[in-house]
């Protein structure tokens, strides 16, 4: 990941950043940039494919969250854009993080899919056909699996604490959900460190 010449500090010195996400940074508290989301965001704006090696807790959903909200097409109703994450309770933090900086986007529609909530409660949220979907692996393959989600539309895809994720045995699910999406343009992986499936992933996925 390069970071010659990225200088950047600050959310309102970031280039292409719209009124409503500076807004909603600055009523959730921030004002400096970490350093995982100097180094990242605006690589994630360029579109570019990418592994940061960043612990918990540093900033990472706004790292990507904010490029992807800002590659959002509100008209759309297909989903667009998928994060994947390794457990529950880090897939409802993504997801409240996402609608934290939503907020003042009206018609953004975000969905959150994982294993031991009721598929009926789920299905209400894909009803409302969502932009973005935050997933475990092994429901949203369910989901798949079941045809209650399409995946041919989204250009934005995240793997969040991708190692963490790897190494439980996803291998194989986060592999059948990424050779299903075709229409991907852009690979992030957000990760502790780099293990030799992180690797294979991005050997086989990442430009």
């Amino acid at each position: 990941m390069p970071t010659e010449g990225l200088q950047i500090t600050k959310f309102s010195e970031a280039a292409d950043l719209s009124d409503e996400i500076l807004k909603a940074v600055e009523k959730m508290g921030f004002s400096e940039m970490t350093p995982v989301q100097a180094k990242t965001l605006p690589l994630m704006m360029e579109g570019r494919d990418l592994i940061a090696i960043a612990p918990t807790g540093t900033g990472k959903t706004c790292a990507f969250g904010i490029p992807m909200l800002e590659y959002v097409s509100l008209k759309d109703k297909r989903v667009q854009e998928l994060v994947l994450a390794p457990t529950r309770e880090l897939s409802l933090q993504i997801t409240d993080e996402l609608r934290a900086l939503a907020r003042y986007i009206p018609g953004v529609r975000i969905a959150c899919l994982y294993g031991g909530q009721p598929i009926t409660k789920q299905l209400s949220q894909l009803k409302q056909c969502p932009q973005i979907v935050v997933a475990t692996p092994g429901r949203l393959l369910d989901h798949m699996n079941r045809g209650n989600i399409r995946l041919d539309s989204v250009h934005t895809m995240v793997l969040d604490e991708a190692d963490e994720m790897l190494n439980m045995g996803f291998y194989k699910d986060v592999r059948k959900i990424l050779d299903q999406i075709k229409s991907r343009q852009r690979l992030a992986m957000f990760s502790a460190t780099i293990s030799r499936e992180v690797m294979d992933i991005g050997w086989l996925y990442q430009r």
